[in-house]
């Protein structure tokens, strides 16, 4: 197994560039447990986070789009097939910068973020 240089981003921390094996264990091991992708960048890169970390009452981290981030996440580059590869120094450092400053997130905050929706099909 090959290494992914990633970006690590905590709660209350400035990120950190990382290295892991590309390995599903390694993945939920940061995050703390089950992994969720977030598809929420346009540049071959994806977001993992805790799948259960808002309903756990993890901390909130970050806004990421509309949403609210809760707990550890790291952002790995895409290979548009399914799999993981490393970011590139380009994508390191934009999202670095982007996420160089950590957020106060209330619990309430992080609360009304948690939602489920349900689809009927008729």
């Amino acid at each position: 197994m090959g290494k992914l240089k990633i970006l690590v981003v905590e709660p209350n921390k400035a990120p950190y560039k990382s290295e892991i094996a590309d390995d599903y264990k390694e993945m939920q091991k940061i995050v703390g447990g089950l992994i969720e992708a977030v598809y929420a960048f346009s540049d071959n890169a994806i977001l993992f986070c805790n799948d259960e970390g808002k309903l756990i009452g993890l901390e909130g981290n970050r806004h990421v789009g509309p949403h609210i981030i809760a707990g550890t996440f790291f952002i790995v580059g895409d290979d548009g097939e399914g799999g993981s590869i490393s970011l590139t120094d380009e994508q390191l450092q934009k999202y670095s910068e982007q996420f160089e400053q950590p957020e106060e997130i209330q619990l309430e905050e992080v609360q009304e973020d948690c939602y489920m929706e349900f689809i009927g099909f008729n």
